[in-house]
Parts: structure tokens; sequence; C-alpha cells
């Protein structure tokens, strides 16, 4: 995953300070993944990793609310479904975890992962939520989640 992240962040002038992928756990996301009350689930086509997304609670609010990570896909995916089908699998995860909230956090310009959020129930919101680090994100989303 760690090569779709860093392929696809710069393409969307995502590279500098304060955006994901300069994030620790891009190099280790194993690890960061088999921690307690985070998922993250991979497509594969051909037996080549082309995409992925995770969730895990947000730093700094009271472990209800959690963050849809590292949603990324090489072009060759795009618009074949695959982010439909990974937001519903990681929305059930949340819910699974019993978060009650899910956030995102994105960038003017990723249009289409913000139509993919709305189609997916969440709302825009003014301001970010929590600390994730990543001061280079504009755009803000939340979604309940049903029990």
């Amino acid at each position: 995953m760690a090569h779709v992240i860093r392929t696809v962040m710069p393409e969307f002038g995502a590279g500098g300070e304060g955006f994901a992928i300069h994030d620790p756990e891009v190099d280790a996301m194993h690890a960061a993944y088999t921690q307690p009350g985070t998922a993250y689930f991979v497509v594969e086509r051909e037996g080549r990793v082309m995409g992925g997304a995770g969730i895990g609670a947000l730093a700094g609010e009271d472990g209800t609310v959690c963050e849809l990570r590292k949603m990324y896909f090489l072009p060759q995916l795009r618009g074949l479904g695959a982010g439909h089908a990974l937001m519903r699998r990681c929305l059930e995860a949340a819910r699974t975890l019993g978060f009650s909230h899910c956030y995102i956090e994105t960038l003017t310009g990723m249009e289409g992962a913000q139509a993919l959020y709305l189609k997916s129930g969440f709302i825009r919101i003014p301001e970010r939520m929590g600390e994730t680090g990543h001061f280079g994100c504009n755009r803000f989303y939340l979604r309940a989640l049903e029990a």
C-alpha cells in the first residue's frame, strides 16, 4: 500500500508536508492496523494491490468517532465500483468495532473521492475534527453509523 499511497497522493498535489503521505504508518501498515479498534482492507487485481482503506479511532476525540484512513486507488482501479465496495466494508467494520460516527478529511481536487463520501451518507462539515496532523487537508466529512 505504501507504493499506492506514494503514487496517488502527488497526483492530487498532496505530496508535501501536512498530508498522510508522510505518516509513519505508511511504511508500517501491518503494524498500524493490527492494533485493537482498527481494520484495513486492500483491493487486489490480477494479484497486485491496487488500493485500500482502513478505519481507526480518531485521535483527539472520545473514542466513539473513527476516521476513514488511507483510502487510495491506482488509476486502473477507479470507476470499477471498488470505492463503493470498500467504503461499505469499512463502515461495516466501524460499526462492528463500536464506533458511532466516521470522519474523513480530504482536499480540494479529490472530487471523485468527495462524490463517493456524499453518496455513502457523509455530510460536509465546516471544520476539522480530532488531531490527524493533516493540516494540508481542507475538506471535512462526518457520517453517523447506525447500529
